[in-house]
């Protein structure tokens, strides 16, 4: 491991871009392996507690994962196009910008604050609205159709991400160095990648469709007037 971890870091200072953008598109096309298996699983116990209720067994169907190669493959390059060259660029430049811009002491409560106030209110939103349009765009769908699943998607993902993130990002800007800060949150990437699959792959649930009716309608303004 320790072997594994030098050559990584070997890698990383003399292809810093190259690295990230490997490393990303692994972990985020393994997540997506992961979110399709939990995904199976949970419509295997769903499709098991029903048979339960009944009084035939019917459930000796195929119960074997066959796995969307093409999707992970659709995913993995979201990882290597966009999350690993951006990903790279901008928590370089966001330490950059901070440091010149504010002249903050490093590592101070204030600048971690405000880093995690602009990676959250940025680049969090940017990347939840450009992987739900490149998995829309990718699957062949219309433009009107990825922009309703955008507004299905985007919303639950961005309150449930935005309540986990900013103490994830606390962490990483107080003390991790900045070369590997996007290591860091590729290993936790492995995780969301997974929990971006399966909010996509959950379409219209009903938990979703709680979220969507705090939005205001348009619908709902013409029967007032």
């Amino acid at each position: 491991m320790l072997r594994l971890w030098k050559w990584y870091q070997n890698c990383l200072a003399v292809h810093p871009v190259k690295t990230q953008v490997v490393s990303s598109g692994l972990i985020w096309g393994f997540g997506d392996v992961a979110a399709q298996s939990i995904t199976h699983l949970t419509a295997q116990n769903r499709l098991h507690n029903q048979n339960e209720k009944s009084t035939e067994d019917t459930g000796n169907g195929n119960n074997e994962l066959k796995l969307n190669w093409n999707r992970v493959a659709k995913t993995s390059f979201f990882g290597f196009a966009f999350v690993g060259p951006v990903g790279h660029f901008w928590y370089e430049g966001l330490d950059r910008f901070i440091r010149n811009r504010f002249l903050m002491q490093p590592n101070s409560p204030r600048f971690v604050a405000t880093k995690v106030a602009i990676d959250g209110g940025l680049f969090g939103p940017l990347d939840l609205l450009v992987f739900f349009s490149y998995m829309g765009f990718a699957a062949g769908k219309s433009f009107p159709q990825v922009k309703e699943d955008v507004k299905r998607d985007f919303l639950p993902a961005l309150i449930l991400e935005g309540g986990l993130w900013p103490l994830l990002q606390v962490a990483n800007f107080r003390f991790v160095p900045v070369p590997y800060q996007l290591l860091y949150v590729n290993i936790f990437c492995l995780l969301d990648s997974c929990f971006l699959s399966w909010i996509e792959q959950q379409e219209d649930a009903p938990w979703k469709q709680w979220i969507k009716s705090f939005l205001p309608s348009k619908g709902k303004k013409g029967h007032d007037g």
